[in-house]
């Protein structure tokens, strides 16, 4: 019963994503008069794996309460996000989360776009999926270690064709103007794709 219902839930959590699926084809990317959402669509990869043909879809959604109901205003050098009380928010929010969905069925209908060699169960590179936070100022990218990771819905035990990863950081205290930057890896190393945070 708590199965079933957990299928349910991820079922209706891919369905929210494909109708947002024109936002996640650009990242990142928000109209200035638009307000900025606690959950914010972060992109997909779709990955085929090698001898087995299965495919691995990857789905990242940003969680970030701060920023709900903020606003970006103008653009360029002058760009500015406002929050919804109307103070400018001057530091990139300290403390978020990736939610990143891995999943052996399609639920995107685009091509795989990385070929990855895997020959061992693919429910196993699910599981083992590992992940990094890079933190880009300028020029000066530094390395940000999650501050926990943790599998959420089915349990690691029940063998399952897909799995949720809440990934949660905190960055300390860096400008609004930074950008950061996800990564997730396959068990052996090789990334398998990025997904992008910023503000301005």
């Amino acid at each position: 019963m708590k199965a079933e219902s957990t299928r349910r839930f991820h079922s209706l959590l891919l369905a929210v994503v494909l109708v947002l699926l024109p936002e996640l084809a650009s990242p990142g990317s928000l109209d200035p008069d638009e307000s900025m959402r606690a959950a914010t669509p972060a992109g997909y990869k779709v990955i085929q794996l090698q001898p087995s043909g299965a495919v691995v879809s990857l789905l990242a959604l940003i969680e970030c309460p701060q920023i709900r109901g903020a606003h970006r205003v103008a653009s360029g050098l002058n760009s500015r996000v406002v929050l919804a009380n109307g103070t400018q928010l001057r530091r990139f929010p300290r403390q978020f989360s990736f939610r990143v969905t891995a999943s052996l069925r399609r639920v995107i209908a685009e091509p795989p776009s990385l070929s990855l060699n895997y020959g061992r169960n693919p429910e196993d590179l699910l599981l083992g999926l590992k992940f990094k936070l890079r933190d880009y100022n300028a020029l000066v990218a530094k390395e940000i270690r999650p501050e926990s990771v943790r599998l959420i819905g089915m349990p690691a035990h029940v063998p399952y064709d897909e799995r949720v990863f809440r990934v949660s950081f905190d960055i300390g205290n860096r400008p609004v103007t930074d950008r950061v930057l996800l990564e997730v890896y396959a068990p052996d190393g090789e990334r398998l794709g990025k997904f992008c945070f910023e503000l301005l």
